[in-house]
């Protein structure tokens, strides 16, 4: 309950964010930062506490923010509809890629790349038929308002996004405090041994790939809302896939916070890069591989690993300060 109290005060001060930030390009910047940890967390889901590495997450993220840019541009629908059905549709795809991979037992690099696939495939879809723009890509028109989810300032949209954000953290404490969360992690550690046990591999990692997928899914339809333009290479493309496994690569896997700090830590590398080269193109992408190669190499369990350690070397001194 410790752990639940800390989430509680942390998206309590993050609430209050637009009421202290007065700039709009800080509260982008906050916006953005808050949505890694959204992309972060849903990918930690399934990679973190269940071991299954995707490397194809935009699937699910293009899936829920074509299907609510779709469903307002040629259908008229109102965009609230397309959250939920953005959502929907985000998990069946995760079911449909879940079954044909952990039914046959794929798993490890096999299941990252078979992600991976998907997402490509995906993408050369989106860019060829026609109702989502093909290669143009697809324009939301402007229509300001929260009915139509296109909020007249952006605390709107941040309020928005800190729901969905609150919601993905507190399914990431129920999976580190239920028994499923126990039978996920155990199929993470060992498959085999959890098989043993009486614990069913598939069903535990379908329920995991389909969480995943709804959060994912969600972000793409706040981020379709929010930029109000599409197009195959922003849905579907690497960047998002890279983005959501650095985050809690780089914060700590498997751990609730991981993704939070891993979100705050790269966009504070991004904002301070931009000011310092500019905004070059692809220039993120090289950031963050090169920040993924020296996380894995000197700190595999991620920053919260080190405020862990940290945290236990200083009660250790505490405690020898004491007895001395």
């Amino acid at each position: 309950m410790r752990q639940l109290a800390l989430l509680g005060l942390v998206f309590a001060a993050l609430f209050t964010v637009p009421f202290v930030v007065e700039s709009e390009s800080w509260r982008t910047t906050v916006i953005m930062t808050l949505y890694a940890a959204l992309l972060g967390q849903a990918w930690n889901i399934l990679g973190g506490y269940g071991g299954q590495f995707s490397f194809g997450h935009a699937a699910f993220f293009g899936t829920g923010a074509y299907t609510v840019a779709v469903l307002q541009v040629q259908f008229g629908i109102n965009p609230w509809l397309g959250l939920v059905a953005g959502g929907a549709l985000a998990v069946g795809v995760a079911a449909f890629i879940g079954f044909t991979t952990f039914r046959y037992g794929l798993r490890g690099s096999y299941f990252a790349l078979v992600t991976l696939a998907f997402a490509e495939v995906l993408r050369i879809l989106s860019n060829t038929v026609p109702f989502t723009g093909a290669g143009v890509g697809i324009l939301i028109p402007l229509d300001p308002g929260a009915a139509s989810l296109q909020f007249t300032s952006k605390a709107g949209f941040y309020w928005l996004l800190w729901a969905i954000t609150l919601a993905a953290f507190l399914t990431a404490w129920w999976i580190g405090h239920s028994r499923f969360g126990a039978r996920l992690m155990a199929v993470r550690d060992n498959e085999d041994a959890a098989r043993a046990l009486g614990v069913d591999p598939f069903r535990v990692k379908m329920r995991a790939i389909m969480l995943s997928g709804l959060f994912s899914g969600l972000a793409g339809v706040f981020y379709a809302q929010f930029f109000l333009y599409l197009d195959p290479g922003i849905a579907y493309g690497p960047a998002v896939s890279v983005e959501s496994l650095l985050v809690p690569i780089v914060g700590g896997m498997g751990t609730l916070f991981g993704p939070l700090l891993g979100a705050v830590a790269l966009h504070a590398v991004s904002e301070v890069t931009r000011e310092v080269i500019g905004d070059l193109p692809g220039i993120s992408l090289v950031i963050y591989g090169t920040i993924l190669v020296i996380m894995v190499l000197f700190a595999p369990r991620g920053l919260s690993g080190l405020v862990s350690r940290l945290t236990a070397r200083m009660r250790r001194t505490a405690e020898g300060d004491r007895h001395a």
